[in-house]
């Protein structure tokens, strides 16, 4: 029997971006190779997810290059509304709101993923196949869009969690309700994102687990509701936040006992660089990320295999012919 596979996705974008609402900056370009460094040395090959600006910063586009030349990991695409061209104003600050691409109208939407697409490939030369929304942000629309651009994989759903109140445009509905959402690899269906379809786009959840028991949750939500207010339950993500080793492993073992096929890990580029984020803030708190990176590998080395989305993709596809 097959390992479940390992896939690591970065969010690949600039510098500090819940802080930085002006110009962006892209210098933890030079933070990444030694991420890339430690994945090879447990034989993964992480996920590049891509947006405009890292795709016009020299030092990323050169590592990233030789990074596929080797074949030890994949460029997919991530777009940001707010900044990725044509340029569009949709708020008074854009920079500051940061809108979903969701929020715009629909021929500004296919425009941005368009530019986008045909950018990352002119500039690494191969074909665009796996994506992430900016800010976790997708619709029916969205999908079709992906689908017309010749996408194969999707890693935009977040299972058991509800993007409604975080806004992007002051006048939008917020983001994506992921509460009722599949937690395993689906074909989606491009009338309703939300269950498995015939399209030929796989869409490949991230990692969550509940970190309370579901009379907890209960409580917590009748407890919320008896205030008028809507929230999702707290959820565990496969990513590092500083000493949190033990809920990644938390994660890994609850999704694998479900019967999941995969585990999905996440980061941001800027998480590698010190001050790059708000989690690690200094170069202590980077050699915490490291270490405690290094024990989880180590864990998870011969209990998984470490695979690109489109690796995976193209397994899941023989295993279904």
């Amino acid at each position: 029997m097959n390992q479940p596979a390992f896939i690591i996705t970065i969010d690949t974008e600039g510098d500090n971006l819940w802080h930085n609402h002006g110009q962006v900056t892209t210098e933890n370009a030079l933070f990444i190779p030694r991420f890339q460094s430690l994945c090879e040395k447990f034989g993964f090959k992480p996920v590049y997810l891509t947006n405009y600006e890292m795709a016009m910063d020299n030092a990323y586009v050169e590592f990233a290059k030789d990074m596929i030349t080797r074949g030890q990991g994949e460029v997919g695409m991530h777009l940001h509304a707010w900044n990725s061209p044509p340029l569009f104003n949709l708020t008074d600050d854009d920079g500051r709101h940061k809108p979903y691409l969701i929020d715009y109208p629909d021929d500004i939407l296919e425009n941005k993923v368009k530019l986008i697409t045909q950018l990352l490939e002119e500039t690494f030369n191969i074909k665009m196949r796996s994506h992430r929304a900016g800010r976790w942000a997708l619709n029916e629309f969205y999908v079709k869009v992906l689908i017309e651009n010749g996408y194969h994989i999707d890693c935009t759903v977040t299972p058991r969690v509800n993007w409604r109140s975080a806004l992007g445009a002051p006048q939008g509905q917020g983001g994506t309700d992921y509460s009722d959402f599949p937690d395993r690899a689906y074909f989606i269906n491009q009338n309703n994102i939300a269950i498995a379809g015939h399209s030929p786009l796989l869409e490949v959840p991230m990692s969550t687990c509940y970190k309370h028991s579901g009379w907890v949750n209960s409580a917590k939500n009748l407890y919320d509701s008896l205030r008028g207010k809507h929230r999702s339950p707290s959820v565990h993500w496969l990513r590092p936040h500083g000493g949190n080793l033990g809920n990644m492993q938390r994660v890994v073992n609850t999704v694998l006992a479900r019967g999941n096929d995969y585990v999905e890990f996440m980061l941001h580029s800027s998480e590698l660089m010190p001050g790059g984020s708000p989690t690690f803030t200094n170069e202590a708190a980077i050699e915490q990320l490291y270490s405690d990176l290094e024990q989880f590998f180590e864990w998870l080395k011969g209990r998984v295999t470490g695979m690109t989305l489109t690796e995976y993709y193209q397994q899941k596809l023989s295993s279904e012919q």
